[in-house]
Parts: structure tokens; C-alpha cells; sequence
């Protein structure tokens, strides 16, 4: 009997981390979408960002559901209890990070298709770290690699950086022509912060891997 309750919960274990995969891809497709939908000015496709938001939310509720009834029914220890209770709080970090997408979706959607009143440029690079830490944090999280996850945490401070830029070059365009900017460049920051608050949920699911694989609660950055 105790040979079947260790395979029935490795199972529903490996199950949850499928889920987990599904949803930073979504996350992960959600982010590139969302940028994508600011460049071309695509309205419906910041919609369909919106609207497909459901779908990251859905796998939470069931990652969430599911972590607490094998924490309750099946008893596990150890390990196997730290990474049931990392998988829980990745998908929260990952839910949060689909929001942030879908608020960037909606920030375009009411931006519709005015002229940016600065050009995009620090916005797609600050896009393109937060898709290259998703890359290899999907590797960290399958290798269950504590290094590359540490590795992965460290590049949220370029998109620190870039963030605090951007902030600035739309304060000061602001400032120049209040009247026509400030609408616009208020909503250009707001999309730099989700991108900002998308690199901290990266690097939060990164002290996840390495506390489910080491037994470490550390805080990076």
C-alpha cells in the first residue's frame, strides 16, 4: 500500500508540473502578444490577450485545488511536501504574470491608434529579457536547476534599469506638452511597470525552483 500512495502521488506531482508547463507558456505567449499588440497597433490581438487570460486562470484554480487536497489526503514529506508547496506558489506567481499581460493589452486597447508620443524603443527591450528569463526559467523549472535559476533571477535587473528610463523619458516628454502627453505617457508608464512587476514574478518562481530543490528560502536581488 505504501509502494501505490508514493506512486499515485508521484503522479499527481508530475501532473501539476505539466500544468505549471502549460501555464508559462501561456504566460510566456501572453507577454510576446501583448508587446507585439503595441508595435503593429493591433487592437483585436490585445483582445484576444485579454480574453485568453481565462485560460492562465483556470489552470491556477486547478493547480491550487489540487496542491491542497494532496497536502491533505496524501500527507507527503519532505521534498515532496516542499515542492507541492512550490508548484501552489509558482502558479500564483504565474497567474499575476498573466495579468500583467492582459493589463498591458488593456492599456493599448484605450491608447488605440494614436501616435506614441515617444518612439518604442527600451519598452521591446525590456520585453525581450522578460522572454529570455521565461526560456530558461522553463528549463530551470524541468531540470530543477537551482544555478540556472539563480542565473535566470539576476537579468531582472536590466529590466530594472530599463524601467526607471522609460519612466523618465515619458515624465519628460510629459512635462513638454502636458495637454496633448500626459494621457498617453501616464499609460506608457503603466506598461513599463507591468513589464518591471512581470520581472519580479520571474525572479519570485525562481527562488521557488531552488527552494523545492534545495530546501533554501533565499530572496535575490
Amino acid at each position: 500500500m505504501a509502494s501505490t500512495n508514493f506512486t499515485n502521488l508521484e503522479m499527481s506531482i508530475n501532473t501539476l508540473r505539466e500544468y505549471i508547463n502549460r501555464m508559462m507558456d501561456k504566460c510566456e505567449e501572453a507577454i510576446e502578444l501583448s508587446v507585439n499588440s503595441m508595435i503593429t497597433k493591433d487592437i483585436d490581438l490585445a483582445k484576444k490577450v485579454i480574453d485568453d487570460d481565462d485560460d492562465i486562470d483556470i489552470l491556477r484554480e486547478y493547480i491550487r485545488d489540487r496542491s491542497i487536497e494532496l497536502m491533505a489526503l496524501k500527507q507527503p514529506m519532505a521534498r515532496d511536501l516542499r515542492e507541492i508547496y512550490a508548484l501552489s506558489d509558482i502558479s500564483t506567481e504565474l497567474e499575476r504574470i498573466g495579468d500583467y499581460a492582459a493589463n498591458i493589452a488593456s492599456e493599448i486597447v484605450t491608447i488605440g491608434g494614436e501616435d506614441y508620443i515617444k518612439e518604442l524603443i527600451d519598452v521591446p527591450k525590456m520585453t525581450k529579457y522578460c522572454l529570455e528569463m521565461f526560456k530558461d526559467l522553463k528549463s530551470a523549472f524541468i531540470n530543477q536547476d537551482a544555478y540556472l535559476a539563480h542565473k535566470v533571477a539576476l537579468i531582472d535587473n536590466e529590466i530594472d534599469v530599463l524601467y526607471y528610463k522609460v519612466r523618465e523619458d515619458c515624465l519628460k516628454v510629459m512635462h513638454e506638452n502636458p495637454e496633448e502627453n500626459i494621457t498617453q505617457g501616464v499609460k506608457l508608464v503603466f506598461i513599463a511597470r507591468y513589464l518591471e512587476r512581470i520581472g519580479d514574478h520571474i525572479t519570485n518562481i525562481c527562488e521557488k525552483i531552488i527552494y523545492a530543490r534545495n530546501g533554501k528560502m533565499i530572496e535575490i536581488g
